[in-house]
């Protein structure tokens, strides 16, 4: 899976020099994070609703979706997949590969690292 979403974020970034009227990748682009976040969103709730209606073709197919619109998102974010499977493997070290990181510690303090993030400059 980490070779197809390498993949598609590299086609991602190639699609922002197309013209948008026919590249439906670059029209997204070109209408700002906020259309992006907004489809993003989107997808993760239908995949959702199609997981409580059991309906298991729908969410292959939405989670498609789903993880392209995550894509976009990430690279306009200036976020590369690397990155995220770094942080899934420490992750994994941490707390086992199918659990999540969890928001306080025993001593009630965060176990999220609380990093610097730089503003996201919103093409419009």
């Amino acid at each position: 899976m980490t070779d197809s979403v390498e993949r598609l974020y590299q086609a991602v970034l190639a699609a922002r020099a197309r013209d948008p009227a026919y590249s439906r990748t670059a029209k997204l682009i070109n209408e700002g994070m906020p259309k992006m976040a907004k489809k993003l969103a989107e997808e993760a709730i239908e995949v959702g609703l199609d997981a409580v209606q059991g309906n298991r073709e729908a969410v292959i197919l939405e989670s498609a979706d789903l993880i392209y619109n995550l894509v976009v998102v990430l690279s306009e974010a200036g976020i590369t997949p690397a990155e995220i499977w770094r942080e899934m493997d420490r992750r994994e070290q941490l707390y086992g590969i199918a659990e999540k990181l969890p928001k306080v510690r025993g001593d009630g303090q965060s176990a999220r690292p609380i990093p610097f993030v730089p503003p996201v400059k919103i093409r419009r």
